[in-house]
């Protein structure tokens, strides 16, 4: 059920999807970077038991 926008339909709804698609972006970018820094720490660590 969509409720009528009347003639904002178009900017409302492309607002929804240009926002939900940053979303989407920004939580794939900080899995991204949290898998990154999460191998980097368990290399330094490795390198430190090694020492």
């Amino acid at each position: 059920m969509m409720p009528d926008l009347g003639k904002y339909a178009d900017a409302v709804l492309s607002s929804y999807a240009v926002s939900i698609v940053l979303i989407v972006a920004l939580v794939a970018l900080s899995i991204r970077r949290a898998r990154k820094v999460k191998a980097y720490l368990a290399e330094i660590e490795e390198r430190q038991k090694n020492v």
